[in-house]
């Protein structure tokens, strides 16, 4: 196979000279191929991170050299997220533990009597959050516009607040309300309408946050450019596994929210009362929501890994996805039985995350025999977008079908990105062809071996 010119080589990541076990007893390097559960650490990022760790010390809490060395590089590493996420000047970046944790905190700083819109197609992080405002689940769409008719219809259609004298300036007569929508299917990869959903939800007075989990580690993401109130991602989805997140936006919701999280850092005054109590005074802007010690080599992981990625240039990152993803499906097309899942057809725009079915396999046991057989990591299941796969797949996940049904009505998912070589690729689709090539249906495969 030849590399067309225009694509670059892959990033330097670690575990590159990684060998697995086979279950003929041989060994080969491993083929990553997981990349939309936790991406591996870039090179530079570890690098980065090397070279501070021998200064570590307390963010925000000492007096001493290494700790304002530590504070510095934390607000250093806010400052570079804000940059790389083109936020607004009043913009805040909260640090938190991933996308989940985020997507949480945003949920506890609701304004009273808002009004939650999410689509069925999310990740159960940006799901399930909400379970206890007012919540309003749409069915997944069959297009990007269907999404954004979808939501208009639903936004037009909700009903008045019965407390609507407590509305932002923008919830208008029906009180405040969120939207939350993912910015790439981390089931199908296929990139959501992000722009013309803010704008529908900013037209009937409410607002919107991006999960960009999927999005940001293969794709620019502007805030200004996209009118999103707010943006949530994870390190170990950007090639930097160190345990930290990102809640990016709009500061008067958590201004006026109580902390997610309550203890030192966030508090400013605490007064013991005669009553035995306490009075707090909490600290204003991001501080205020990032209580305990600051992960400070997290937040430097992900700086450095935003660093990173501008740096090597998008539209050469995209150039490269876009071979390594014509490569699977132009791979995989003549395989019998191989069906891939997607919400907004074949064709349309996606990150480097593709799901599939094949007849007459369980999807476990297909993704095992790729480990087990040829050294290759991939996912199978339901990957914590439940309600999605039940639409894609037409049944309940986690019942096992007759033979020559999707599996047990999971999938396998593959994803890659920044890292991963074109061998990685190869080997991949030459597995499923060999695999599918010697089995037969419901358990009376050939060893993968």
């Amino acid at each position: 196979m030849s590399v067309a010119p225009s694509v670059c080589a892959p990033l330097p990541v670690l575990g590159r000279d990684v060998t697995v076990p086979l279950a003929d007893g041989t060994q080969v390097p491993y083929a990553a191929l997981d990349y939309a559960a936790s991406a591996p650490a870039l090179q530079r990022v570890w690098d980065d991170v090397a070279v501070y760790a021998p200064y570590y010390g307390s963010v925000h809490r000492g007096a001493g050299h290494l700790s304002r060395l530590s504070t510095e590089l934390f607000e250093n590493a806010r400052r570079t997220v804000a940059g790389f996420l083109d936020c607004r000047a009043d913009d805040q970046v909260v640090f938190t533990r991933s996308t989940t944790d985020s997507l949480n905190l945003l949920a506890a700083a609701l304004p009273e009597d808002c009004q939650v819109f999410v689509f069925e197609a999310e990740h159960h992080a940006a799901l399930l959050p909400w379970r206890h405002a007012r919540l309003t689940v749409l069915d997944a769409p069959r297009g990007p516009r269907q999404a954004v008719d979808a939501l208009e219809r639903a936004l037009a259609d909700r009903d008045p607040s019965p407390s609507s004298r407590l509305c932002s300036s923008r919830g208008g007569p029906y009180g405040p309300a969120l939207v939350c929508v993912t910015g790439a299917s981390n089931v199908t990869g296929e990139l959501w309408p992000v722009r013309e959903l803010a704008a529908a939800a900013h037209a009937h007075g409410a607002r919107i946050v991006l999960d960009a989990a999927q999005l940001a580690p293969h794709h620019p993401v502007s805030v200004r450019d996209l009118d999103v109130d707010w943006v949530a991602f994870s390190g170990h989805k950007l090639y930097a596994p160190f345990g930290s997140g990102v809640l990016a936006g709009r500061p008067d919701w958590l201004g006026s929210a109580e902390p997610y999280l309550a203890g030192g850092g966030a508090s400013r005054s605490v007064v013991r009362r005669a009553d035995g109590g306490v009075d707090v005074e909490w600290q204003e802007g991001a501080a205020r929501h990032e209580a305990g010690s600051p992960n400070v080599i997290g937040a430097h992981a992900i700086a450095s890994a935003c660093a990173a990625l501008t740096g090597a240039g998008f539209e050469n990152l995209l150039a490269r996805e876009r071979y390594l993803i014509d490569r699977v499906r132009a791979g995989l097309a003549e395989v019998p039985g191989v069906r891939f899942l997607s919400l907004f057809g074949d064709d349309a725009p996606r990150v480097g995350v593709l799901s599939f079915v094949v007849d007459g396999w369980d999807s476990a046991d297909l993704a095992t025999a790729l480990s087990t057989g040829y050294g290759i990591g991939v996912r199978a299941g339901l990957f914590c977008a439940h309600p999605l796969l039940r639409t894609l797949l037409g049944g309940d996940p986690g019942t096992r079908g007759d033979c020559g049904t999707p599996g047990d009505l999971n999938a396998v998912r593959v994803s890659f990105g920044a890292g991963t070589p074109d061998e990685h690729v190869e080997r991949f689709v030459r597995a499923v062809r060999e695999l599918v090539a010697e089995g037969g249906p419901c358990g009376q495969r050939t060893s993968a071996g």
